[in-house]
């Protein structure tokens, strides 16, 4: 039996370790980054077989509430401390003003997430101004557009190939990986290790449902808006969101490449367990699963910089940029939900600005 085996026959703790050395940052990339999701939706799409492809994963957390509980309860308690850990749904308000919104968000086509909190369908209708990350996700020629001109962000550079980087095991690894998603390895080859990983740590139901045609949520709610004659607008570009990936460390990029191949099918069961944490609204308990096991494979693979990167700093420039926005009032605000809980959340962030946030859900 392998240390990557699946919960059900393998104790969740190999499984969380397993999570806390290579996916983890990874997988929380693709709840909150934007950019990652689009592109496979973009460039991949094309490639990808649009055969149903049913999902499935196993909620860990199931299977470590019965083989460790006494570690399922040090991981409620972490994620009970973490500021504004409970609720994807909130109420922001200021004085003289209509009401606004913040949906955190998943960046996937699951219709479960889809189909939005009870509250969210009445509070869009009302809303005069939807934001979301990146406006260009509504213009797929547009976001194309961007993410080519800008290759040193997505590219190795000096024609390298991620042959060059990869044992041959790993490269098998990537290859059956890849194909299980409907894409060859040479249209990818030249790729930064970070997208290539982003394409194998998505489930092959979330690319089929893409390759069918589905919207992810974020570019739904963006399509809803433009539809309904609502005013759009976006907190940042896809460039920003590509240069932030692309100013951590090559080195841990690769790392996490390799040790997402090895997870296997475990993916299915990351994502199964972020899916039913989002849905219940337990987004603070997230990343403490993903952190869980060792006290020093968070740290050691580099997450803190990848959290301050990806999460706390895209945080402080989206809060600046929706204050003017928000302060006239009426405004539907949708990104990921990763990016609302702790101390330098939206939603902290928000209130120190001078707005009531209050959970709708």
């Amino acid at each position: 039996m392998t240390a990557f085996a699946r919960p059900q026959q393998n104790l969740p703790r190999h499984l969380l370790a397993r999570l806390a050395d290579g996916a983890l940052w990874l997988a929380a990339l693709l709840h909150v980054m934007l950019a990652a999701c689009l592109l496979v939706a973009l460039v991949f799409v094309a490639e990808a077989d649009a055969t149903e492809v049913e999902c499935g994963g196993a909620n860990v957390l199931t299977a470590l509430a019965k083989f460790d509980p006494t570690k399922l309860a040090a991981l409620e308690a972490e994620a009970a401390a973490i500021p504004n850990s409970k609720g994807i749904f909130w109420k922001i308000e200021k004085d003289g003003v209509a009401p606004s919104w913040l949906l955190g968000t998943m960046h996937v086509t699951d219709p479960r997430v889809l189909a939005l909190p009870t509250e969210a369908p009445a509070a869009f209708e009302a809303a005069s101004t939807v934001i979301v990350e990146s406006d260009e996700i509504i213009d797929e020629k547009k976001s194309a557009a961007a993410i080519l001109m800008r290759p040193d962000l997505t590219m190795l550079p000096d024609n390298k190939t991620i042959a060059d980087f990869l044992k041959p095991d790993d490269r098998e690894q990537l290859e059956t990986g890849l194909k299980a998603r409907g894409i060859p390895l040479t249209l990818v080859s030249r790729m930064k290790p970070w997208m290539i990983a982003s394409f194998v740590a998505l489930p092959a139901c979330e690319m089929s449902r893409k390759a069918a045609g589905a919207s992810f949520l974020d570019k739904k709610i963006a399509e809803d808006a433009v539809s309904q004659g609502k005013t759009l607008k976006g907190l940042e570009t896809l460039v920003e969101q590509l240069a932030a990936m692309d100013s951590l460390p090559t080195e841990l990029h690769l790392r996490a490449l390799i040790e997402t191949l090895a997870l296997g099918k475990t993916i299915d069961d990351v994502f199964a367990t972020m899916t039913d944490l989002y849905l219940a609204g337990d987004t603070g308990m997230i990343m403490p699963m993903m952190k869980a096991v060792s006290d020093k494979s968070a740290e050691d693979f580099g997450y803190a910089d990848f959290e301050q990167r990806i999460i706390v700093d895209r945080n402080k420039t989206m809060a600046t940029r929706a204050e003017p926005i928000l302060k006239d009032g009426g405004a539907f605000m949708a990104v990921g939900a990763l990016h609302l809980p702790g101390k330098e959340g939206l939603v902290e962030l928000l209130r120190a600005q001078g707005f009531t946030v209050t959970r709708a859900n």
